[in-house]
């Protein structure tokens, strides 16, 4: 059960059917591949005060802050990862910066523009991944 966009019919994440996938034509920036896995690894290393995991919060919206007390030293101990989707709307209307946006890994691959009479959609262009 597909739509004609490519999309299956139980979500709006691109379809990955190897019966019609061309693999050879396969890249890190294919909509079937980085609509569910980031192929892109960004690492955060810096001083404990250096705002690394307000930077992953505020692009991936996961809170990287997971333990009591890390909660109370309001400090990251242990590692982990938080992957984030970008996208971009089609209106050539929609200017920079307000035509990009972010999300976590399980929002839709296509969406309508939130802003007023934009009339467009964001298109997922990247999907990351920050440990």
């Amino acid at each position: 059960m597909a739509s004609s966009e490519g999309r299956s019919a139980s979500s709006n994440l691109h379809q990955q059917d190897l019966t019609k996938l061309d693999v050879t034509k396969l890249s890190a920036l294919s909509p079937e591949v980085i609509s569910r896995q980031a192929t892109i690894n960004i690492g955060t290393i810096g001083h404990v005060a250096h705002g690394k995991s307000t930077v992953v919060k505020a692009i991936s919206g996961v809170q990287t802050v997971r333990f009591k007390n890390e909660l109370e030293r309001n400090i990251t101990i242990k590692l982990g990862y938080a992957n984030a989707k970008i996208y971009k709307c089609d209106n050539p209307k929609c200017a920079r910066p307000t035509s990009f946006i972010s999300g976590g890994s399980s929002k839709d691959d296509n969406f309508p523009c939130l802003r007023p009479a934009c009339n467009g959609r964001f298109q997922l262009v990247r999907h990351v991944s920050f440990v």
